[in-house]
């Protein structure tokens, strides 16, 4: 059975309201490995404005407390060129208006949920740009447990089943 034939089966699953077989994390690889980052990101932040998980301050808060030094980086360079005025909420950032991995390693998660609460005020499409960031790194995604993972697998597996 190929990718495709597996995609296929499990879009059947998820948007048949049977209980998918397997759990969420392996549907989840298998998807991730199947679709491309564009789709990816659409079921990320699908799951991100699920009312079935945490707000997505937390989430981004989750994924920075569990992310590398570069994708911690990626992140906040993300929220600050959607949202430059929060630059100010970062303590040691230069002129460049870029963060490195360093700083952003200094950098708290309770800050990160509150600099993305920000964000997410001035526009709320950072959910999108953040989970095309996200899609590069499915593994760190996998960090917000099953249910964000499903509903991403849900999200993208109703896309190839229509």
């Amino acid at each position: 059975m190929g990718l495709f034939d597996e995609i296929k089966g499990l879009a059947a699953q998820y948007t048949g309201g049977n209980a998918p077989t397997g759990d969420a994390n392996t549907n989840f690889d298998q998807v991730a490995k199947a679709v491309d980052s564009s789709t990816l990101a659409q079921g990320i932040a699908a799951a991100m404005r699920s009312d079935q998980t945490a707000p997505f301050a937390q989430l981004v808060s989750q994924l920075f407390a569990n992310g590398s030094a570069d994708q911690k980086a990626s992140m906040l360079n993300t929220i600050l060129t959607a949202a430059p005025q929060l630059s100010t909420m970062i303590p040691g950032l230069g002129s460049s208006g870029t963060v490195n991995p360093q700083q952003a390693s200094a950098i708290s998660p309770d800050a990160i949920q509150n600099i993305a609460h920000q964000a997410e005020q001035h526009d709320p499409s950072i959910v999108d740009k953040l989970s095309t960031v996200y899609a590069n790194h499915p593994t760190l995604v996998k960090t917000l447990g099953a249910a964000a993972m499903a509903i991403a697998v849900r999200t993208i597996a109703e896309k190839h089943a229509a």
